[in-house]
């Protein structure tokens, strides 16, 4: 007669025989293959209206620049002004030590009151024989002699006083002006330097309004006249969209500008062509020499808006998982960046109506069946309530 079993032995019993039970039906189960499809959030998508934006790296220059040189040689002797001072028309920015300026202005001086001498000595002549001619004193040849010595000065005279001019004119090249209204730019000499004709003391850039230059090679400037109606080429300009600035730290320039010329010749060392877009500048926040970015902006019709977490590449090829059935297929599509920075609007590979997977495709395979409907909630809720009760 067999034995009974202890409590404790009847508990480990048991327990093997429902773990060996499990996992026979583990291994049932996976022998099978029957696993449940996984779920994955899908969208049925539709054609719509798009605004794309082109960027291009962009410089900024003043309306007008002007580089202020001295027209004399010498040595800066005064500096009226700081950089980034704002400046008018006419102001003095520097003084120029110009020993040569003063001395061609004495010597111009000297030749002038030289000159006004013979002029009154020829003058003294004439009217002294003038009176001996009219008595036959003395003949008409010699008169005239003295006459023409008087026409003589009196051009000499004229000479020198264009002299004085000139050299007055010169010595005040050794105040230096500004020509336009502008903001100082870097002044990289001091005073007591050398400075030459052909030196540039500073800038003065009249930044009331700025111009933002930017390139497009040939095939981005083909395209994007071919977009605005007009049959020449300013008739295409003045039908472009208003554009962006971004400054170098990533903010926006509140106001817009406007693309006003696009230079006739292809730069043949680069293949692209520079266009100038004007913004208003009336507080002063753009400077001259400063750089940002312009953003053209279009509207594109019949185009798809898709999330980018939708998408996953494959070498340079971007793709989606449309829903076929209860399986997903891989489809190359072609696509251009939202502004947003978040979608894609794709101009091939989608029909309006097609469904496709918006999350979690870089655990997809082509061919795998999923699951359209989200998993239940029941379990979490019961579980919810139970504690409530607690």
């Amino acid at each position: 007669m067999a034995k009974p079993l202890s409590l404790a032995s009847a508990l480990v019993l048991a327990a093997g025989l429902a773990a060996y039970s499990c996992s026979c039906s583990n291994k049932k189960q996976a022998a099978s293959g029957q696993q449940q499809p996984q779920y994955y959030p899908t969208e049925v998508v539709h054609t719509t209206e798009a605004t794309l934006t082109q960027t291009f790296a962009a410089t900024i220059r003043g309306e007008i620049d002007v580089d202020i040189m001295p027209r004399l040689d010498g040595y800066i002797k005064n500096i009226y002004v700081d950089e980034g001072a704002v400046v008018k028309k006419g102001q003095k920015l520097f003084s120029i030590d110009a020993p040569s300026a003063v001395q061609g202005l004495a010597t111009a001086q000297a030749a002038l009151y030289s000159a006004q001498a013979d002029l009154n000595t020829a003058q003294l002549n004439v009217d002294r024989m003038r009176p001996l001619a009219e008595q036959n004193i003395i003949s008409n040849v010699q008169l005239l002699t003295y006459q023409n010595q008087y026409e003589s000065s009196r051009a000499s005279l004229a000479q020198a006083q264009a002299n004085l001019a000139q050299a007055q004119a010169t010595a005040g090249w050794a105040t230096v002006t500004s020509p336009v209204d502008g903001v100082v730019g870097s002044i990289p000499f001091r005073l007591g330097s050398l400075v030459t004709s052909a030196t540039v003391l500073t800038t003065v850039a009249d930044i009331s309004n700025v111009f933002a230059y930017f390139s497009l090679n040939e095939k981005e400037l083909l395209e994007l006249l071919a977009r605005y109606p007009g049959r020449t080429q300013q008739e295409k300009i003045d039908n472009m969209p208003d554009v962006t600035l971004t400054l170098a730290d990533g903010t926006r320039y509140p106001y817009t500008g406007k693309i006003e010329t696009i230079t006739g010749v292809i730069d043949t060392s680069t293949g692209s062509a520079t266009l100038r877009a004007e913004f208003p500048n009336p507080i002063g926040t753009l400077r001259s020499g400063t750089s940002g970015q312009i953003t053209i902006p279009r509207t594109v019709k019949g185009v798809i808006v898709i999330p980018q977490k939708a998408t996953f590449q494959q070498l340079d090829k971007t793709l989606v998982y449309m829903v076929q059935g209860d399986s997903v297929v891989q489809a190359i599509i072609g696509v251009e960046a939202m502004p947003d920075g978040q979608s894609y609007a794709v101009t091939d590979g989608l029909s309006d109506g097609q469904r496709i997977v918006t999350d979690g495709v870089a655990t997809l395979v082509n061919g795998e069946k999923i699951s359209l409907q989200p998993p239940s909630q029941t379990l979490a809720g019961t579980d919810s309530t139970a504690t409530t009760r607690r």
